[in-house]
């Protein structure tokens, strides 16, 4: 027997190589059912159905052989993962159910000849007599979602009736022959049923508004509103900012050209002969005697 380290060595080599290969054969299956399930919808789409029924088992076959691959993937990386286990005398329970499955199954997966170099080598690591028993599965340590996709066993109708279902809706077909039609008059159905309800979802029922209403039932059905004469144009003025903490609203239009306070005083004031004079009230420039008499009011 090689060393402890070197087998263990070529356990993780050959794990590494089995999850590619596992890898390429998923993607190599998944491209052929493809391919296979548009040739199962061209049958349906032509009326064979028995024919159809009996190549689909080749799908569901397929199917359940790709889920076998991708379970016996997860299988190899958790050994690689957990590699340190792998040194121990005997098998560690957190490593048996991976490695009785792999023992289990590798025989019967085709394609993948690096899993059944791993096979060889967890059986040379552990011994005869663990591997008999993952062979005959006798603890019952082998996964039970991987010995159900290796019994050879016909599908059930059920599941047949599904697969194919399942593809005629995928393209578009109507199968089985006017079912389309009957589930667009059930949902036509359900739609006037829905319609037809006289009570909301909610369980309450609405008050009917046959007959005329009171003028109390009326003021507080209605909102008061504001009958007078509106302007066709409404402003919302803007809301303050930081920026702007009391904004006004600018209209566009001319400006408005009326004189401030400061232009009217200063215009009050003009020049006669070089001189200024004040004005009166009226715009009028005051004589003498009107001088004079404001001056005799002001002494009194």
């Amino acid at each position: 027997m090689a060393p402890s380290t070197t087998l263990i060595n070529k356990i993780k080599v050959q794990l590494k190589l089995s999850v590619s290969r596992l890898r390429m054969v998923q993607a190599k299956d998944a491209a052929l059912a493809k391919v296979q399930r548009r040739a199962m919808a061209q049958l349906l789409e032509q009326g064979k159905d028995e024919s159809a029924r009996i190549r689909v088992e080749n799908i569901i076959r397929s199917d359940m052989n790709t889920e076998l691959l991708e379970i016996l993937e997860l299988y190899c990386e958790l050994l690689t993962a957990r590699a340190g286990l792998l040194e121990q005398k005997e098998c560690d329970p957190g490593l048996e159910e991976a490695v009785k499955s792999i023992i289990f199954a590798a025989p019967k997966v085709e394609g993948v000849k690096e899993l059944g170099i791993v096979r060889g080598l967890l059986a040379e690591k552990y011994g005869k007599e663990f591997t008999l028993e993952a062979v005959e599965n006798r603890d019952g340590k082998v996964a039970e979602r991987v010995a159900s996709r290796l019994r050879v066993e016909p599908p059930s109708k059920e599941l047949v009736e599904a697969y194919l279902s399942t593809i005629a809706e995928a393209y578009g077909i109507d199968w089985p022959r006017g079912s389309k039609a009957r589930r667009k008059a059930e949902e036509e159905a359900g739609g006037d049923d829905d319609e037809d309800d006289d009570e909301p979802s909610g369980g309450q029922k609405v008050k009917s508004l046959e007959g005329p209403l009171s003028t109390e039932e009326l003021s507080r059905a209605t909102p008061p509103r504001d009958l007078g004469p509106r302007s066709p144009v409404s402003v919302v003025p803007p809301s303050p900012s930081t920026d702007n903490v009391r904004p006004k609203i600018i209209l566009p239009g001319p400006p408005d050209l009326k004189p401030s306070k400061k232009m009217v005083d200063a215009t009050k004031a003009k020049e006669v002969n070089g001189e200024k004079k004040e004005v009166g009230p009226g715009g009028k420039i005051p004589d003498v005697d009107e001088l004079t008499k404001r001056f005799a009011q002001l002494k009194r």
